[in-house]
């Protein structure tokens, strides 16, 4: 050959050259004879144990909007330090045999390694080299963080081929600040995630709900590829829905996942991965809040007192939409994202308080007087003369033996009108006798009392009314005239939901529509103008439609008028105005309403029950407020106020409207 023949040149520059040749010769087929004879077998075992992981990867969560399009839910960019172990193996490596295991042969000289002793310790110096990588750079930060150990053998044990998140939601300068001063190596990296976020947190939490982190994904429900329907060993983390509109329309906000595949060595370290499916965001749900009423629906509650229970709901009377879905103590959702400390999560389960219960949904309450509106309409129906006289002696007793009922309506002669104003017990109990428990049940029927009204998707209570065909009470023993005039004043055998007053009320003043209550307007693509899988939620749906005479209707319209209007110059010193006074704003704009107080014993002692539920403008109904506050003082003066501060709020959100 050429090269061989040069080896004899006299020239020593061309005899260097071939030298040089023949031994790269040399090298390169000793490489490959190591490689494809030494090193075969090695190389084989390692692409047999090569696997592929298909990975669940989140897609971004739809918004939550009220109905002026305001976000109630959104998400914000979320900055996280990740770690990915497979870069890390060298320093795995030198703090096996640089510390961990040195340290152990220097306590135990004596002792012989074995296999499961090796394990244990490389499991330590694992640990223990990405714990100081932690403190290292959380250190740089000025906020030095511990790595629990429990969570990183996890890791490590069940999804080694995904980054392991170190640092979570890092603000913009702790970003800046890692990359201008180095502290990342090759196994760290900066990635951004959609983070949920609710920018009125307290305000709209028990409406809204909230989300947290997945434990592990769900089975996906939809029908559709394969992937679809996998039951994923690995994942990325995503939201998931557990409280209001979150979990009602969780499906439908979470969108649809994608899919990666990562391919892992034979130590389950990541080699490559690929995308094969992006994830489709979800659809964001538009309300029929309105964000200004709801503020103000919170804020009357606050105004109360920082440990108020109640609630303050506001409907459209024509239409069934929810304008405010307010409840009292609140919390904060925010506080779900990362995970709840252990004080957070002892103050949001305070037995006395309940911050997490949503008492507009799922309180249920005795009405007290408020429920004079079913009895009235039933006694109208029953053929009750609004006209007579029902003299009380500021009393009422069935027989001489029987228990008397307490009144605060005072003696007197009073027809339903008055009575209704000034909320005589005596006569409603008098003329609910008169007319049965049965009939008065059957209105409340009617009415929708005594089951949920399907506003949340099963996120709230039905409430209880006893059956009026097998009439007895809810222990089981038999039904007696002292319970039916219990029952006649809100009392007893009778539990409410604020939600289902609401419904109630508008009823009274639409004319005798149950409508179905509405919360969500439409579900909608995050894209604008994209009317691809739009969902529509009909508006003013009629539940059942009232038998009754419409004059009876009209005859309870006045009575509650009356309750905030009427004076009877009369009725003591100075006269004396209906119980509802204090909801009065003007005449351009009249209210009509019911007060009611409940009493309720734990333990022997009293507690009361206070409520407010009303209607306007009284020409042209579009609107019902009710509000409950559990240890108010009256309905008329704890209560009524507070609704009269909705409704100004209503009319100046009508004047921005119009103007």
């Amino acid at each position: 050959m050429f090269v061989f023949e040069q080896l004899k040149n006299t020239d020593k520059r061309l005899q260097a050259l071939a030298v040089a040749i023949v031994v790269g010769l040399v090298l390169l087929l000793g490489r490959l004879w190591q490689l494809q004879v030494i090193s075969a077998k090695k190389y084989r075992d390692f692409l047999e144990n090569q696997t592929f992981r298909t990975v669940r990867v989140p897609a971004i969560r739809g918004k939550i909007l009220d109905r002026n399009r305001v976000p109630l839910a959104d998400n914000k960019p979320a900055y996280n330090l990740n770690l990915y172990l497979e870069e890390l193996q060298p320093r795995f490596y030198f703090e096996y045999t640089n510390s961990v295991k040195k340290e152990f042969t220097n306590r135990h000289p004596n002792v012989k390694l074995t296999k499961p002793m090796i394990v244990d310790l490389e499991r330590k110096a694992r640990y223990s080299a990405v714990s100081n990588l932690l403190f290292q750079v959380s250190d740089s930060l000025n906020s030095p963080k511990l790595l629990l150990e429990k969570a990183f053998h996890k890791h490590y044990d069940q999804m080694r081929s995904l980054p392991l998140t170190l640092l979570g939601n890092l603000s913009f300068q702790e970003v800046a600040q890692l990359l201008e001063y180095g502290t990342l190596d090759a196994s760290l990296d900066v990635e951004v995630e959609p983070r949920r976020i609710y920018p009125y947190s307290n305000i709209t939490s028990h409406l809204v709900g909230y989300v947290q982190r997945e434990q592990e994904p769900e089975k996906e429900a939809q029908t559709g590829s394969e992937e679809d329907q996998m039951n994923y060993r690995f994942w990325v983390p995503g939201y998931k829905g557990l409280k209001g509109i979150e979990l009602a329309f969780d499906s439908e906000l979470r969108g649809k996942p994608g899919v990666k595949t990562v391919l892992v060595n034979s130590n389950q370290y990541r080699q490559s991965e690929e995308l094969l499916e992006p994830p489709e965001p979800g659809k964001n749900a538009v309300l029929t809040v309105d964000l200004e009423i709801q503020k103000t629906a919170d804020r009357v509650l606050r105004q109360h007192g920082n440990g108020t229970r109640g609630a303050v709901i506001v409907m459209q009377c024509q239409t069934g939409d929810i304008l405010a879905l307010a409840s009292s103590p609140t919390f904060d959702p925010n506080q779900f994202i990362e995970g709840v400390t252990t004080e957070q999560w002892i103050q949001m389960n305070d037995q006395e308080l309940l911050p997490l219960f949503n008492r507009a949904v799922y309180g249920g309450y005795m009405p007290g007087s408020v429920y004079k509106i079913i009895v009235g309409l039933a006694c109208l129906e029953n053929g009750l003369n609004p006209e007579e006289n029902y003299y009380s002696r500021g009393e009422f007793f069935i027989n001489a033996r029987s228990r008397t009922w307490a009144d605060t309506a005072g003696v007197g002669n009073f027809d339903f009108r008055s009575a209704f104003a000034f909320s005589s017990n005596p006569y409603f109990q008098h003329n609910g006798l008169r007319t049965g428990p049965r009939k008065i049940i059957q209105m409340s029927r009617q009415l929708g009392l005594g089951g949920p009204t399907g506003v949340t998707r099963g996120q709230e209570s039905g409430g209880y009314l006893p059956n009026d065909l097998e009439l007895e009470k809810s222990s089981g023993n038999q039904w007696m005239d002292g319970d039916t005039a219990n029952l006649c004043i809100g009392q007893g055998e009778i539990i409410v939901t604020p939600l289902q007053m609401a419904v109630v009320t508008a009823a009274v003043a639409n004319g005798g529509k149950v409508l179905q209550p509405r919360l969500v307007i439409q579900v909608e693509s995050q894209e604008q103008n994209n009317p691809a899988g739009q969902i529509k939620f009909p508006a003013a749906q009629v539940r059942h439609r009232l038998s009754v005479k419409p004059g009876n209707l009209e005859l309870l319209q006045q009575a509650m008028l009356a309750d905030v209007e009427y004076f009877d110059p009369k009725r003591g010193h100075s006269g004396k105005w209906g119980t509802g006074r204090s909801a009065f704003i003007n005449k351009e704009f009249r209210i009509s309403g019911k007060t009611g107080t409940a009493q309720k014993y734990v333990k022997n002692v009293k507690h009361l029950i206070t409520w407010f539920v009303s209607f306007a403008p009284f020409e042209n109904p579009r609107y019902a407020v009710v509000v409950v506050i559990e240890g108010g003082d009256a309905g008329g003066s704890t209560c009524a106020p507070m609704a009269r501060q909705v409704y100004q709020t209503i009319m100046e959100t009508e004047r921005k409207s119009s103007g």
